[in-house]
Protein backbone atom coordinates (compact mmCIF):
# COMPACT_ATOMS: atom_id res chain seq x y z
CA UNK A 1 0.00 0.00 0.00
CA UNK A 2 1.68 3.18 -1.02
CA UNK A 3 1.15 6.43 1.39
CA UNK A 4 0.16 9.40 -0.18
CA UNK A 5 0.93 12.95 2.10
CA UNK A 6 -2.44 14.42 2.20
CA UNK A 7 -2.75 17.96 0.60
CA UNK A 8 -1.93 20.93 2.70
CA UNK A 9 -4.23 23.64 2.88
CA UNK A 10 -3.32 27.25 1.46
CA UNK A 11 -2.97 28.14 5.09
CA UNK A 12 -0.57 25.63 6.38
CA UNK A 13 1.62 27.19 3.32
CA UNK A 14 1.11 30.20 4.38
CA UNK A 15 2.70 29.66 8.01
CA UNK A 16 5.39 27.40 6.58
CA UNK A 17 6.72 30.87 4.19
CA UNK A 18 6.05 33.17 7.06
CA UNK A 19 8.29 31.04 9.26
CA UNK A 20 10.88 30.67 6.65
CA UNK A 21 10.66 34.26 5.81
CA UNK A 22 11.13 34.79 9.50
CA UNK A 23 14.13 33.04 10.08
CA UNK A 24 16.36 34.89 7.22
CA UNK A 25 14.97 38.17 8.04
CA UNK A 26 16.23 37.03 11.94
CA UNK A 27 20.01 36.15 9.85
CA UNK A 28 20.57 38.79 7.81
CA UNK A 29 19.72 40.91 10.96
CA UNK A 30 22.16 38.86 13.15
CA UNK A 31 25.13 38.97 10.43
CA UNK A 32 24.13 43.26 10.16
CA UNK A 33 24.50 43.11 13.62
CA UNK A 34 27.77 41.53 13.97
CA UNK A 35 29.56 43.92 11.27
CA UNK A 36 28.54 46.81 12.78
CA UNK A 37 29.48 45.31 15.85
CA UNK A 38 33.39 44.53 14.83
CA UNK A 39 32.97 47.92 12.79
CA UNK A 40 32.78 49.60 16.16
CA UNK A 41 35.62 47.91 17.87
CA UNK A 42 37.97 48.00 15.21
CA UNK A 43 37.70 51.84 15.15
CA UNK A 44 40.44 54.36 16.98
CA UNK A 45 40.27 52.19 20.25
CA UNK A 46 42.53 49.56 18.16
CA UNK A 47 45.92 50.57 17.33
CA UNK A 48 47.66 50.21 13.94
CA UNK A 49 50.27 47.37 13.88
CA UNK A 50 53.04 49.05 15.59
CA UNK A 51 56.42 48.81 13.49
CA UNK A 52 59.96 48.48 15.22
CA UNK A 53 62.41 50.46 13.56
CA UNK A 54 65.17 49.22 15.00
CA UNK A 55 64.83 45.22 13.90
CA UNK A 56 66.95 45.78 11.48
CA UNK A 57 69.46 48.31 13.14
CA UNK A 58 73.44 47.93 12.86
CA UNK A 59 73.65 50.52 15.37
CA UNK A 60 76.71 50.19 17.86
CA UNK A 61 74.24 51.18 20.90
CA UNK A 62 71.25 49.47 20.04
CA UNK A 63 73.26 46.15 19.59
CA UNK A 64 74.60 46.34 22.63
CA UNK A 65 72.21 47.54 24.96
CA UNK A 66 69.73 44.63 23.18
CA UNK A 67 71.41 42.51 25.47
CA UNK A 68 72.34 44.67 28.20
CA UNK A 69 69.03 46.35 28.61
CA UNK A 70 66.56 44.67 26.16
CA UNK A 71 63.71 46.74 27.26
CA UNK A 72 64.48 49.88 26.37
CA UNK A 73 65.54 48.85 22.87
CA UNK A 74 62.18 47.38 22.77
CA UNK A 75 60.93 50.54 24.25
CA UNK A 76 62.46 52.69 21.45
CA UNK A 77 61.82 50.76 18.71
CA UNK A 78 58.63 51.71 18.52
CA UNK A 79 58.85 55.17 19.21
CA UNK A 80 57.72 58.12 17.20
CA UNK A 81 61.49 59.02 17.28
CA UNK A 82 62.84 56.52 16.25
CA UNK A 83 60.89 56.03 13.23
CA UNK A 84 61.87 59.40 12.02
CA UNK A 85 65.61 58.22 12.91
CA UNK A 86 66.57 59.91 16.02
CA UNK A 87 69.42 57.69 17.68
CA UNK A 88 70.34 57.08 20.54
CA UNK A 89 73.53 59.68 20.64
CA UNK A 90 71.35 62.29 19.63
CA UNK A 91 69.99 62.21 22.78
CA UNK A 92 72.70 61.15 25.09
CA UNK A 93 75.85 61.88 23.60
CA UNK A 94 77.87 64.85 24.95
CA UNK A 95 81.14 66.48 24.65
CA UNK A 96 83.21 65.71 27.78
CA UNK A 97 83.50 68.93 29.25
CA UNK A 98 79.55 68.78 29.28
CA UNK A 99 78.35 69.51 32.70
CA UNK A 100 77.48 66.15 34.50
CA UNK A 101 78.66 64.23 31.19
CA UNK A 102 79.85 60.49 32.07
CA UNK A 103 82.44 58.51 30.06
CA UNK A 104 81.24 55.35 28.64
CA UNK A 105 82.77 52.57 27.96
CA UNK A 106 85.97 54.60 27.47
CA UNK A 107 84.88 55.13 24.33
CA UNK A 108 82.90 58.68 24.69
CA UNK A 109 80.27 60.69 26.75
CA UNK A 110 76.68 60.60 27.74
CA UNK A 111 74.39 61.87 30.01
CA UNK A 112 72.30 58.93 31.90
CA UNK A 113 69.48 61.29 31.74
CA UNK A 114 69.09 63.89 28.88
CA UNK A 115 67.77 67.73 30.57
CA UNK A 116 65.62 70.22 29.07
CA UNK A 117 68.36 71.19 27.11
CA UNK A 118 69.12 68.33 25.66
CA UNK A 119 64.96 68.38 24.60
CA UNK A 120 65.42 71.87 23.45
CA UNK A 121 67.23 71.25 20.64
CA UNK A 122 64.31 69.56 19.02
CA UNK A 123 61.64 70.61 21.53
CA UNK A 124 62.55 74.64 21.75
CA UNK A 125 58.87 76.11 22.23
CA UNK A 126 57.53 73.02 24.32
CA UNK A 127 60.44 73.48 26.86
CA UNK A 128 60.25 77.22 26.79
CA UNK A 129 56.36 77.13 27.42
CA UNK A 130 57.27 74.19 30.41
CA UNK A 131 59.73 76.99 31.89
CA UNK A 132 56.86 79.15 32.08
CA UNK A 133 55.24 76.83 34.24
CA UNK A 134 54.69 75.46 37.85
CA UNK A 135 55.82 71.92 36.85
CA UNK A 136 59.37 73.55 36.22
CA UNK A 137 61.01 75.89 38.74
CA UNK A 138 58.29 76.24 41.27
CA UNK A 139 57.83 72.64 41.93
CA UNK A 140 61.32 72.42 42.91
CA UNK A 141 61.23 75.88 45.04
CA UNK A 142 58.22 74.58 47.25
CA UNK A 143 59.84 71.65 48.41
CA UNK A 144 62.99 72.62 48.94
CA UNK A 145 63.05 76.68 48.22
CA UNK A 146 66.01 78.30 46.18
CA UNK A 147 68.98 77.38 47.82
CA UNK A 148 69.97 74.58 44.79
CA UNK A 149 69.33 77.12 41.78
CA UNK A 150 72.23 79.26 40.46
CA UNK A 151 71.64 82.94 40.02
CA UNK A 152 70.52 83.03 37.08
CA UNK A 153 68.07 80.30 37.37
CA UNK A 154 66.73 82.33 40.54
CA UNK A 155 65.69 85.45 37.95
CA UNK A 156 64.31 82.77 35.20
CA UNK A 157 61.84 81.58 38.06
CA UNK A 158 61.04 85.29 40.02
CA UNK A 159 60.20 86.22 36.02
CA UNK A 160 57.39 84.25 35.61
CA UNK A 161 53.63 84.54 37.02
CA UNK A 162 54.26 81.18 39.37
CA UNK A 163 57.83 82.38 40.82
CA UNK A 164 56.21 86.13 41.69
CA UNK A 165 53.52 83.91 44.23
CA UNK A 166 55.40 83.17 47.32
CA UNK A 167 53.46 79.79 48.60
CA UNK A 168 53.27 78.71 52.40
CA UNK A 169 57.01 77.70 53.29
CA UNK A 170 55.26 74.98 55.94
CA UNK A 171 55.97 72.78 53.07
CA UNK A 172 59.62 72.64 52.60
CA UNK A 173 59.79 72.55 56.57
CA UNK A 174 58.09 69.68 56.15
CA UNK A 175 60.82 68.27 54.15
CA UNK A 176 63.40 68.86 56.15
CA UNK A 177 62.03 67.22 59.49
CA UNK A 178 60.94 64.21 57.14
CA UNK A 179 65.21 63.83 56.28
CA UNK A 180 66.69 62.96 52.70
CA UNK A 181 65.97 58.83 54.14
CA UNK A 182 62.49 59.59 53.82
CA UNK A 183 61.95 62.57 51.03
CA UNK A 184 64.08 60.95 48.02
CA UNK A 185 61.34 58.31 48.05
CA UNK A 186 58.34 60.75 48.67
CA UNK A 187 58.38 64.48 48.28
CA UNK A 188 61.53 63.63 45.35
CA UNK A 189 59.51 61.67 43.05
CA UNK A 190 57.08 63.90 42.59
CA UNK A 191 58.62 67.58 42.78
CA UNK A 192 61.88 66.38 40.80
CA UNK A 193 59.60 67.43 38.04
CA UNK A 194 61.78 70.84 38.61
CA UNK A 195 64.64 69.64 39.95
CA UNK A 196 67.47 72.26 38.57
CA UNK A 197 70.24 70.42 36.45
CA UNK A 198 74.39 71.80 36.23
CA UNK A 199 73.90 73.22 32.30
CA UNK A 200 71.53 75.55 33.27
CA UNK A 201 68.34 73.64 32.63
CA UNK A 202 65.48 72.75 34.87
CA UNK A 203 63.12 69.60 35.16
CA UNK A 204 62.42 66.15 33.77
CA UNK A 205 60.88 66.02 30.89
CA UNK A 206 60.78 62.37 31.55
CA UNK A 207 58.04 62.62 34.61
CA UNK A 208 55.40 62.81 32.14
CA UNK A 209 56.82 61.64 28.72
CA UNK A 210 57.74 57.76 30.19
CA UNK A 211 60.93 56.77 28.61
CA UNK A 212 61.61 55.31 25.89
CA UNK A 213 58.66 55.39 23.78
CA UNK A 214 57.50 58.57 23.99
CA UNK A 215 53.83 57.46 23.61
CA UNK A 216 51.44 59.99 22.66
CA UNK A 217 48.31 57.99 24.39
CA UNK A 218 50.61 57.66 27.41
CA UNK A 219 51.31 61.22 28.11
CA UNK A 220 47.34 62.31 27.17
CA UNK A 221 45.89 59.66 29.84
CA UNK A 222 44.69 60.84 32.88
CA UNK A 223 46.71 57.80 35.02
CA UNK A 224 50.00 59.42 34.10
CA UNK A 225 49.20 62.36 35.77
CA UNK A 226 48.21 59.80 38.47
CA UNK A 227 51.85 59.94 39.54
CA UNK A 228 51.61 62.65 41.48
CA UNK A 229 47.77 64.63 41.89
CA UNK A 230 46.99 61.73 43.77
CA UNK A 231 46.28 61.82 47.63
CA UNK A 232 44.35 64.37 50.21
CA UNK A 233 46.12 67.67 49.34
CA UNK A 234 45.67 67.62 45.65
CA UNK A 235 43.35 64.32 44.24
CA UNK A 236 43.09 66.05 41.04
CA UNK A 237 43.19 62.30 40.07
CA UNK A 238 40.56 61.12 42.21
CA UNK A 239 38.35 64.10 41.65
CA UNK A 240 38.42 63.34 37.92
CA UNK A 241 37.19 59.93 38.80
CA UNK A 242 34.10 60.20 40.09
CA UNK A 243 33.20 63.82 37.60
CA UNK A 244 31.01 63.56 34.56
CA UNK A 245 34.50 63.61 32.30
CA UNK A 246 35.97 60.84 33.70
CA UNK A 247 32.83 58.35 34.47
CA UNK A 248 32.68 58.91 30.06
CA UNK A 249 36.56 58.21 30.16
CA UNK A 250 35.90 54.98 31.76
CA UNK A 251 33.71 53.82 29.77
CA UNK A 252 34.03 55.14 26.82
CA UNK A 253 37.61 55.77 26.19
CA UNK A 254 38.62 52.35 24.26
CA UNK A 255 36.76 54.04 21.23
CA UNK A 256 39.05 57.10 20.90
CA UNK A 257 41.41 58.74 19.16
CA UNK A 258 44.71 58.50 21.31
CA UNK A 259 47.34 58.82 18.52
CA UNK A 260 45.77 61.83 16.58
CA UNK A 261 48.31 64.38 15.58
CA UNK A 262 48.96 67.13 18.22
CA UNK A 263 46.98 70.00 17.50
CA UNK A 264 43.91 68.06 15.50
CA UNK A 265 42.19 67.23 18.31
CA UNK A 266 38.47 67.49 18.02
CA UNK A 267 35.29 66.37 19.98
CA UNK A 268 35.22 63.69 17.15
CA UNK A 269 38.69 62.37 18.71
CA UNK A 270 37.66 62.92 22.67
CA UNK A 271 33.84 62.81 23.41
CA UNK A 272 35.05 64.12 27.12
CA UNK A 273 38.33 65.64 28.10
CA UNK A 274 41.29 64.48 30.28
CA UNK A 275 44.23 66.14 32.35
CA UNK A 276 45.91 66.95 28.55
CA UNK A 277 43.02 67.99 26.84
CA UNK A 278 41.83 70.30 29.23
CA UNK A 279 45.31 71.56 30.34
CA UNK A 280 47.92 71.55 27.58
CA UNK A 281 46.39 70.12 24.07
CA UNK A 282 45.06 72.55 21.39
CA UNK A 283 41.43 71.63 21.37
CA UNK A 284 38.85 74.19 20.41
CA UNK A 285 39.90 77.42 20.50
CA UNK A 286 43.13 76.93 22.52
CA UNK A 287 46.16 76.36 21.63
CA UNK A 288 48.70 73.65 22.36
CA UNK A 289 50.73 74.67 25.49
CA UNK A 290 53.25 72.64 28.32
CA UNK A 291 52.15 75.78 30.74
CA UNK A 292 49.97 73.74 33.05
CA UNK A 293 48.90 77.10 34.45
CA UNK A 294 48.03 78.68 30.59
CA UNK A 295 44.32 77.90 31.14
CA UNK A 296 43.75 78.76 35.00
CA UNK A 297 42.22 81.31 37.02
CA UNK A 298 42.88 81.04 40.67
CA UNK A 299 46.26 79.83 42.35
CA UNK A 300 44.40 77.33 43.68
CA UNK A 301 47.24 75.92 46.13
CA UNK A 302 47.28 78.70 47.83
CA UNK A 303 45.98 78.79 51.41
CA UNK A 304 43.90 82.04 50.44
CA UNK A 305 43.88 81.61 46.61
CA UNK A 306 43.87 84.84 44.36
CA UNK A 307 43.56 85.46 40.65
CA UNK A 308 46.48 84.95 38.23
CA UNK A 309 47.93 87.80 36.86
CA UNK A 310 46.41 86.86 33.33
CA UNK A 311 43.10 85.18 34.82
CA UNK A 312 41.13 86.81 32.16
CA UNK A 313 42.89 85.43 29.25
CA UNK A 314 43.37 82.30 30.81
CA UNK A 315 39.21 81.63 31.46
CA UNK A 316 38.97 82.36 28.25
CA UNK A 317 41.38 80.08 26.98
CA UNK A 318 39.69 77.61 28.94
CA UNK A 319 36.26 78.15 27.96
CA UNK A 320 37.36 78.06 24.67
CA UNK A 321 37.65 74.16 25.35
CA UNK A 322 34.62 73.77 27.20
CA UNK A 323 32.47 75.22 24.54
CA UNK A 324 33.41 72.64 22.72
CA UNK A 325 30.49 70.25 24.36
CA UNK A 326 29.20 72.95 26.51
CA UNK A 327 26.22 75.87 26.22
CA UNK A 328 27.67 79.17 26.94
CA UNK A 329 25.19 79.51 30.36
CA UNK A 330 26.32 75.92 31.17
CA UNK A 331 30.11 77.44 31.24
CA UNK A 332 28.95 80.71 32.77
CA UNK A 333 26.88 79.22 35.59
CA UNK A 334 29.58 76.62 36.03
CA UNK A 335 32.21 79.44 36.37
CA UNK A 336 30.10 81.48 39.01
CA UNK A 337 29.34 78.08 41.26
CA UNK A 338 33.49 77.55 41.64
CA UNK A 339 34.36 80.95 41.41
CA UNK A 340 31.79 81.47 44.45
CA UNK A 341 33.03 77.99 46.56
CA UNK A 342 37.07 79.61 45.86
CA UNK A 343 35.88 82.50 47.88
CA UNK A 344 33.74 80.78 50.48
CA UNK A 345 37.19 78.83 51.14
CA UNK A 346 39.26 81.90 51.34
CA UNK A 347 36.86 82.94 53.80
CA UNK A 348 36.89 80.32 56.13
CA UNK A 349 40.93 79.74 55.79
CA UNK A 350 41.00 84.00 56.55
CA UNK A 351 38.64 83.46 59.58
CA UNK A 352 40.87 80.18 60.93
CA UNK A 353 43.84 82.22 61.41
CA UNK A 354 41.33 85.00 63.50
CA UNK A 355 40.78 81.87 65.79
CA UNK A 356 44.34 81.09 65.68
CA UNK A 357 46.02 84.60 66.60
CA UNK A 358 45.38 84.87 70.24
CA UNK A 359 47.50 81.46 70.73
CA UNK A 360 50.47 83.21 68.77
CA UNK A 361 49.59 86.40 70.58
CA UNK A 362 49.96 84.39 73.55
CA UNK A 363 53.27 83.38 72.96
CA UNK A 364 52.08 79.64 73.18
CA UNK A 365 53.10 78.71 70.01
CA UNK A 366 56.28 77.80 69.27
CA UNK A 367 58.43 79.34 66.40
CA UNK A 368 59.83 75.18 65.43
CA UNK A 369 57.86 74.11 62.34
CA UNK A 370 55.22 70.80 63.49
CA UNK A 371 56.43 70.49 67.08
CA UNK A 372 53.16 71.06 68.21
CA UNK A 373 50.07 69.14 67.20
CA UNK A 374 47.71 72.17 66.44
CA UNK A 375 50.07 72.98 64.04
CA UNK A 376 49.17 69.71 61.96
CA UNK A 377 45.41 71.36 62.16
CA UNK A 378 46.23 74.34 61.02
CA UNK A 379 48.18 73.05 58.69
CA UNK A 380 45.79 70.22 56.98
CA UNK A 381 43.21 72.80 57.61
CA UNK A 382 44.09 74.46 54.42
CA UNK A 383 46.45 72.33 52.93
CA UNK A 384 44.24 69.46 52.67
CA UNK A 385 40.76 69.86 52.80
CA UNK A 386 40.89 73.57 51.91
CA UNK A 387 42.53 72.73 48.17
CA UNK A 388 40.41 69.94 47.94
CA UNK A 389 37.08 71.71 48.40
CA UNK A 390 38.10 74.04 45.81
CA UNK A 391 39.79 71.48 43.47
CA UNK A 392 36.93 69.04 44.11
CA UNK A 393 34.65 72.67 42.63
CA UNK A 394 36.73 73.11 39.68
CA UNK A 395 36.71 69.73 38.27
CA UNK A 396 33.10 68.85 38.85
CA UNK A 397 33.75 66.18 41.98
CA UNK A 398 30.73 67.23 44.51
CA UNK A 399 31.90 64.25 47.03
CA UNK A 400 35.47 66.09 47.00
CA UNK A 401 34.18 68.74 47.83
CA UNK A 402 32.06 68.26 50.35
CA UNK A 403 33.28 65.03 52.54
CA UNK A 404 36.98 65.47 51.68
CA UNK A 405 37.05 68.76 51.70
CA UNK A 406 34.77 71.12 53.53
CA UNK A 407 33.36 69.15 56.14
CA UNK A 408 36.56 68.05 57.24
CA UNK A 409 37.72 72.03 56.69
CA UNK A 410 35.17 72.81 59.26
CA UNK A 411 35.97 70.08 61.70
CA UNK A 412 39.23 71.18 61.86
CA UNK A 413 38.05 74.85 62.82
CA UNK A 414 36.35 72.99 65.45
CA UNK A 415 39.10 71.41 66.68
CA UNK A 416 40.88 74.72 66.64
CA UNK A 417 38.37 76.76 68.17
CA UNK A 418 37.97 74.21 70.77
CA UNK A 419 41.65 74.02 71.22
CA UNK A 420 42.06 77.93 71.48
CA UNK A 421 39.24 78.01 74.40
CA UNK A 422 41.40 75.27 76.45
CA UNK A 423 44.09 76.90 76.69
CA UNK A 424 42.78 80.69 76.93
CA UNK A 425 39.30 80.65 78.32
CA UNK A 426 39.05 84.41 78.01
CA UNK A 427 39.72 84.54 74.50
CA UNK A 428 37.47 86.49 72.61
CA UNK A 429 36.75 84.49 69.91
CA UNK A 430 34.67 85.47 66.56
CA UNK A 431 31.30 83.65 66.33
CA UNK A 432 31.03 80.55 63.73
CA UNK A 433 30.55 81.74 60.93
CA UNK A 434 26.98 80.40 59.49
CA UNK A 435 25.55 80.94 55.75
CA UNK A 436 20.85 81.36 55.84
CA UNK A 437 20.15 77.43 56.60
CA UNK A 438 17.68 76.13 58.21
CA UNK A 439 18.56 73.92 61.58
CA UNK A 440 16.96 70.43 62.31
CA UNK A 441 15.26 70.28 65.40
CA UNK A 442 17.19 67.51 67.02
CA UNK A 443 20.45 66.39 65.82
CA UNK A 444 20.87 63.79 63.12
CA UNK A 445 23.38 60.90 63.96
CA UNK A 446 22.27 59.03 60.52
CA UNK A 447 21.05 58.77 57.30
CA UNK A 448 17.40 59.00 57.21
CA UNK A 449 15.89 55.87 55.43
CA UNK A 450 16.43 55.39 51.98
CA UNK A 451 19.17 57.74 51.16
CA UNK A 452 21.64 54.83 51.60
CA UNK A 453 23.80 57.18 53.36
CA UNK A 454 27.35 58.07 52.45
Amino acid sequence: MTYTEPPRSPLMNSYRVLVVGLVMVLCVMGIALIEMTIGHYTGFGNSPERVNALANSVDACVNCHKDSTPGIINQYGYSSMAAVGVTCQDCHEVEESYPGSENHMGQFYILTEPTPAVCAKCHSQQVQQYNQSRHSAPAWAAMRGLDDFTPQQVASYQAIPEGTYAPDKTRSELYGLEGPEITQSACERCHDIGEPHADGSIGQCQSCHLRHEFSLEQVRKPETCNACHIGPDHPQYEIYQESPHGIEYATSSAHWNWNAEPGTLTVNDFSAPTCAVCHMSAFGSAPTTHDVGDRLSWYLFAPVSEKRPDWETNRTLMQGVCAECHSDSFIRDFYTRADGTTERVNELVLESRVIFKPLQDAGLITPEPFDQPIDFTIFDLWHHWGRTTKFGAWMQGPDYSQWHGAYELLREMATLRDYVSTQLPDAVLPPVSEQEVEISPEPVTEAPSGTGGE
